[in-house]
């Protein structure tokens, strides 16, 4: 069936043709064209089309239209794999239903107590929309029946099925009326989901919707090969200098969105979390803040990746690449939906980039390789928003009295108004400078290494290696330590990123239980010291002042002349120093102290060498004494 048509030729009623009319909808997609026809005729319904392209409509206009608003009982049953998309469901039904008088929908889902959804049902909500373990309990405890379900839908079966539903989606489907017209809706059609059609549904008309190319292009695709800079700080430049109206960053575990929420709020942006460890109640709120522009940046887990639907969203940001392409899929439908344009962006490490070719796949798109921003183009870009900032606080602020005083401090002072201006700017530039230091140049690592088929800038065997030149080093007390859950690559990480600073130039760093030390180059810059002690680690200002605490050294190993300590790449495989800075065993202990840590190597019984003399006398000299 083609989709030249409008809802009025599909046989709906007058209420439910009003209600879409009024939310702008005149032309059916081509999952509602082929599927509301075979609903209203009573067929059972296998639709198989991906995200974004109209499902709920499809399912929830044609059932609908079979339900007597009169009667005050369960009448249609819609199974959602998450909350979220039980409660997008739930307001589209309410949205589409709006001219039914006395029509009632409940959203029945885990987190939330059960009076107030007992007494949604007990009030004769004709709609229930349920997510599977709350849906059993009401089932169980009798406060639920289903045997006046007429119509029952499971929306996103290929979801549940990887949320491991399936023994649950049968068992609710055994207590369903034999008589229930059933609509499956589904991404992707595994065969176990194939096995569930079989099962329960009766001679299904087979909707499938193939992938769109006009609707995915809708979406632009890009990648940054992570490199040079780390994420963190490319999160930082994006976020400054995309142009979005609204951003759903994508981690992969609830720490990781907690983390980054707090340090985009530090600076400046209109971030939030949004995981599984938030009450119901704190993530609809989330969600709504989201929706009303208070929130523009949302950093999420996969919980969110089924059924958020906000028009604001311009952007989605991988900035964990997802478990697998179907993840991938549903995080990027979150833009570009319903005709709109959207731009998903993923950070691939070098290992990861061989995963692009199965989302293009999966997609049948195209992942455009994209570069940052470099400093200086960030520099420009804070210099011109600052301007257009400036422009228009004199166009619409009363400024004579500010003028007056900026002449009166001149003249006080014996300076010019472009000189005192030129401080103010200076002042107002500190934490975000208008002209950044340059980026560090990107390291190879073997990924990359192996793609070039070339040995790098590695020297040829037997040639000298080139000397660092000295670093005379300042140490620096910093209001961080162990009990803040402070590790050395935390406090690497954060001042090699925000102060633009080599890690090569980072000398020794100290970590205590209250407070850390570090060694930095002598004669940083004013405006560099002030960064330095608003940076944040673990939630925490770094407050640094300089010194005058010696960080002895740990073990026997002398220093390097460069005041570092010896270790591969100046630290650990993270980039974060040990402490000391040498060389370590795998558990981050320095060799130098493993006396200290274990005591003497010894034997499987852990006595040491020199304890034994009678297995074998000879060698009781070479013992660790």
């Amino acid at each position: 069936m083609s989709n030249s048509c409008d809802f009025s030729s599909l046989g709906l009623p007058e209420a439910l043709l009003n209600a879409i009319s009024a939310m702008g909808f005149t032309s059916p997609t081509p999952i509602q064209a082929q599927s509301i026809p075979y609903m209203l005729d009573g067929n059972d319904i296998l639709g198989e089309a991906q995200t974004g392209t109209g499902k709920t409509a499809a399912f929830g206009l044609p059932a609908l239209a079979g339900i007597d608003p009169r009667q005050r009982a369960s009448q249609m049953l819609v199974l959602a794999p998450t909350r979220e998309l039980a409660i997008q469901v739930a307001t589209a039904l309410e949205e589409f239903a709006v001219n039914m008088k006395g029509l009632r929908v409940a959203t029945i889902y885990g987190g939330q107590p059960y009076g107030p959804q007992i007494r949604e049902i007990e009030r004769g909500a004709q709609v229930i929309v349920a997510t599977p373990g709350r849906l059993m309990d009401h089932i169980r405890k009798g406060t639920l029946v289903l045997d006046s379900i007429q119509c029952c839908v499971l929306d996103e079966a290929d979801e549940m099925l990887n949320m491991g539903f399936l023994e649950d989606i049968e068992w609710i489907l055994e207590h369903l009326p034999e008589q229930a017209q059933m609509a499956l809706f589904s991404a992707t059609m595994p065969n176990q989901i194939r096995r569930i059609a079989e099962r329960f549904l009766k001679d299904p008309k087979h909707v499938k919707i193939a992938a769109d190319k006009a609707q995915k292009a809708n979406i632009v695709q890009k990648a940054w090969k992570v490199s040079g800079l780390n994420k963190m700080t490319a999160l930082e430049r994006l976020a400054e200098t995309l142009e979005y109206d609204a951003m759903i960053v994508f981690v992969r575990t609830r720490n990781d969105t907690m983390e980054l929420a707090n340090h985009l709020t530090n600076l400046g942006f209109k971030a939030s979390a949004l995981n599984g460890d938030m009450s119901q109640q704190q993530r609809e709120h989330t969600v709504a803040q989201l929706h009303k522009g208070k929130i523009d940046i949302l950093i999420a887990t996969d919980v969110v990746a089924r059924g958020l639907d906000v028009p604001r969203i311009t952007h989605v940001l991988n900035y964990d690449l997802p478990m697998d392409s179907e993840s991938y899929v549903h995080r990027i439908g979150r833009t570009g939906r319903a005709g709109r344009s959207g731009t998903a962006i993923l950070f691939a490490r070098p290992r990861e980039l061989r995963q692009l070719r199965f989302y293009e796949r999966q997609t049948a798109g195209t992942i455009e390789m994209m570069e940052l921003p470099t400093a200086d183009e960030l520099g420009k870009h804070r210099i011109a928003k600052l301007s257009v900032e400036l422009a228009e606080c004199v166009s619409g602020t009363e400024l004579t009295e500010m003028q007056e005083l900026i002449s009166k401090m001149a003249e006080e002072n014996e300076l010019s108004v472009e000189q005192l201006a030129a401080a103010l700017l200076f002042q107002r530039q500190r934490t975000k400078p208008l002209k950044p230091n340059p980026d560090p140049k990107p390291r190879f690592d073997r990924e990359d290494r192996r793609e070039r088929g070339d040995r790098g800038d590695r020297p040829e065997r037997g040639a000298r290696r080139e000397r660092r030149p000295a670093t005379d080093f300042e140490t620096y007390r910093l209001e961080v330590g162990r009990e803040h859950g402070t590790q050395v690559k935390d406090i690497v990480g954060a001042i090699a990123n925000e102060l633009q600073l080599d890690s090569g130039n980072i000398g020794q760093i100290r970590l205590h239980d209250a407070h850390s030390l570090v060694q930095l180059p002598k004669a940083m810059p004013g405006e560099t010291l002030s960064k330095l002690k608003a940076i944040h680690v673990r939630n925490r200002a770094l407050a640094a002042e300089k010194t005058n605490e010696v960080i002895e050294p740990r073990g026997d190993r002398p220093p390097r002349r460069d005041g570092g300590f010896r270790g591969r790449d100046g630290g650990n495989r993270d980039g974060g120093r040990r402490e000391g800075g040498y060389r370590g065993n795998r558990d981050g202990a320095p060799r130098g102290d493993r006396n200290e840590r274990s005591g003497h190597r010894g034997s499987r019984d852990s006595a040491p060498r020199g304890e034994r003399t009678e297995r074998r006398p000879r060698r009781e000299n070479f013992g660790n004494q």
